[in-house]
């Protein structure tokens, strides 16, 4: 298992390293001139965007640049905004939490409510509340994320007045409940269906055959024979679905003013920050890196069957 771990981990140095680099090139490629759009409208001397561009390491090549960067990464620093003159590390400490709070909330509401969904209709194959559950998940892959988020805040908040349409700056836990429910929507409509197909599958395998037969308690058969072996392309599916959820939370927290890594990394996109942004997706990048890693961990402790050399 240590080999194992440490042979993984080693393979997530060129992931990493590719990944950046494709993000900071995308970034390098964007077109505008960030230090030129500090002035706005007005008339600013050339010399001047030199010299800034040259305070700002702007003016060397591009390999140069992003060497600078990781040299900076590794201790600790993810650069400076541009416009703001503000450490990139303190505009991730402040918008990070508010994301993984955010992400944290609807994983678990995707986890509580998809696999119950599933395992309620996987049960029972074939019957009125397995067409249900897939029409209902159907309804939701096929409703973009703005849509639901839009529906919902008008619902939810100025129909029923239950919540506030916009999250404040603090960003207290009950306020994210709304938005965390609208982000986690099509997360969970996957896991649903997933959980469904592979209960409904493994309940005609030779094992659970077997289990009945040995006259073993239902509630072991389905909770330890069945939801194990069920679970394992549901994990698969939640391991990466975490990354997804901090990375895809631009259009929720747009809808609900939640200043976190999806707000930050919009702003920074209209303003052309590519510290800002290279940043927060390296972030992310190593989010999904780690999940990764346990998911593969999580084989051997689901199936008893799977052992890493």
């Amino acid at each position: 298992m240590g080999r194992y771990v440490a042979r993984r981990l080693l393979q997530m140095i060129p992931v990493f390293l590719g990944s950046t680099l494709l993000v900071f090139l995308m970034m390098y490629a964007l077109p505008g001139d960030p230090v030129r759009a500090l002035a706005g409208e007005q008339a600013v001397d050339q010399a001047q965007i030199a010299q800034v561009k040259k305070d700002l390491g702007l003016d060397l090549p591009i390999w140069q640049q992003y060497w600078n960067y990781l040299s900076g990464l590794f201790q600790g620093d993810f650069g400076t905004q541009i416009a703001t003159q503000r450490p990139v590390a303190d505009v991730i400490a402040d918008a990070f939490p508010i994301t993984v709070r955010l992400a944290l909330f609807a994983f678990a509401f995707t986890v509580i409510v998809g696999i119950s969904m599933g395992v309620f209709a996987g049960l029972k194959a074939d019957t009125l509340r397995d067409r249900g559950l897939l029409v209902l998940t159907l309804l939701l892959i096929s409703v973009p994320s703005f849509v639901l988020g839009f529906l919902a805040q008008y619902f939810f908040a100025h129909e029923l007045g239950w919540v506030e349409p916009n999250v404040s700056a603090v960003a207290a836990s009950q306020e994210l409940i709304l938005p965390a429910v609208v982000l986690g929507s099509l997360s969970l409509a996957y896991v649903a269906r997933l959980t469904r197909t592979s209960v409904a599958e493994n309940l005609r395998s030779d094992y659970m055959r077997t289990a009945v037969a040995k006259g073993l308690p239902k509630r072991r058969i389905i909770g330890v024979h069945l939801m194990r072996n069920s679970m394992i392309p549901v994990v698969t599916f939640l391991g990466t679905d975490i990354g997804t959820l901090m990375g895809g939370a631009v259009v929720t927290e747009g809808i609900f003013n939640v200043q976190g890594v999806g707000y930050n990394v919009f702003q920074a996109l209209k303003s052309r920050e590519g510290s800002t942004v290279v940043g927060i997706v390296t972030l992310i990048v190593v989010v999904y890196l780690v999940s990764s890693l346990i998911v593969d961990l999580l084989y051997a402790v689901l199936d008893p069957r799977i052992r890493y050399a």
